[in-house]
This record gives C-alpha cells, structure tokens and sequence, in this order.
C-alpha cells in the first residue's frame, strides 16, 4: 500500500518513504468583462490553493489607477466580503498566489507588482533567469527581492519610450530568459494581456467575459470553453 502526504504549505512530499522534490507552481487569476472582479478573482484564487503559497495579492484596475492588496497566509483566512476593494466597481484585475523562490515570505514580496508609479500591475509564474541584468539596465528603484518586479518596470520603460501598453508588453517578454507565465494590467487600458513560455497559461471564455489562469479550476464554475496559450503566444 502506498500512502501518500502532501502538506499545503510544503515543498516536499514523502511518498512510501522516499523523499521527492515537490514543485512549487503558484497561482495566476486574470479577469476581464462585466461583473465585480475582486470577488470572482478571490474564488478563483482559493481554487488554486492546491498549487501551494506562502503569501498571495489581487490589483485591480479602477478609476482611480491601480489598487492592490496583498497579504502572507491563507487566502480563506481573509474575509473578502469586508474589503474595500469588493465594492470598487472594477471589473478587471489580476491575482497571484505565491511559494517564495526569489527573497523571504512578505508582503513586499507578494505579487502582483507595479512600476514605480503604480500604472502597471503584473503577476509572474517561473523564475526570469536575467533579472539582475535587467535590473542594471533599467536603473530604477525597486521595492521587492523578487526577479518578477523588473518586469513592470521593464513595461513602463517601453511605453515610456512610445510604445503601447500591447506592443510594450511583447517586446519585454523577447528580453526576458527563463520559464515564465504573465498577466499585466494598465491603468489607462481596458485590455488584460497575457503572455506565456514554459509555464501553464489558460484562456477561460464566457458570455461578456475572459479568464486567464494557470489552471482551468480556477474558472470552471463559469464556463467550460477553454484555449491553451502554446509557448511563446499572447493574448489580448
């Protein structure tokens, strides 16, 4: 008989006693259409609580710019229903929920993350192999130790440069080297796009309304028409 335990909060598993590397994928949620985004991104993250986290996030985009939370723990230990950001009309946002690869378990840390303005908000699965040297580059402050905040920033660069929010976001997934799986938002756009190479990304599509997630339970109680994003694709 094999017996099996896996620990929510865990990057090993024992199986029969042998010892196995447990892969920590974390979580992506994107929403877009008509209905309240904080809610629907909040479930669909508890959905994904098998993927394994130490902390997690939700940005919105709203008339007033960019507003986020991001908290350390378990996401059903939040109630939802008290937040400020459950009535703020938004009907697109992005979420995450994070296992620490690169820097501690803080709220810093936790995805998503912006520009240093705070007009671009993104969430970021796998590990960006140059981040140091984009970092260099770039020459900007940055808040967290993680290798995904140089991806905002990288965004903001372009488009400060002329380019779109669209354009801007496809040319700084060519600079990027490693497995990634993005989702980023802007202030001043109505589109969600989303960009994959090596890491799970899914396209759920309903009346009015789109999910991008790294797995199809996230979306699953509203619509079973799915795309699979091929490595090296984007959506819009």
């Amino acid at each position: 008989m094999c017996r099996a335990v896996f620990g929510f909060f865990l990057n090993k598993a024992y199986i029969s006693g042998m010892t196995i590397r447990f892969i920590a994928m974390c979580g992506i949620v994107g929403y877009v259409g008509k209905k309240e985004a904080f809610g629907l991104i909040f479930d669909s993250l508890q959905k994904l609580e098998y993927r394994g986290y130490d902390s997690w996030g939700i940005a919105l985009r709203t008339p007033e710019g960019i507003k986020t939370h991001k908290q350390v723990g378990r996401i059903s230990d939040f109630p939802s229903e008290t937040s400020a950001m459950m009535k703020s009309g938004s009907v697109m946002g992005i979420g995450h929920s994070r296992w620490a690869t690169h820097g501690k378990v803080c709220e810093l840390n936790a995805h998503p993350h912006t520009d240093s303005q705070g007009n671009i908000a993104v969430v970021h699965n796998g590990i960006i192999e140059n981040h140091e040297d984009l970092k260099r580059e770039l020459c900007c402050s940055f808040v967290s130790e993680t290798d995904s905040e140089v991806i905002p920033h990288l965004i903001s660069s372009l488009m400060a440069s002329g380019m779109g929010f669209e354009q801007a976001v496809r040319e700084s997934a060519k600079k990027l080297k490693g497995r990634y799986a993005i989702v980023a938002i802007n202030r001043d756009s109505d589109k969600l796009v989303a960009v994959r190479n090596g890491s799970p990304l899914i396209v759920g599509a309903t009346e009015g309304a789109f999910f991008v997630a790294s797995d199809i339970p996230a979306f699953l109680d509203h619509t079973r028409d799915v795309m699979y994003l091929d490595d090296n694709e984007m959506v819009v």
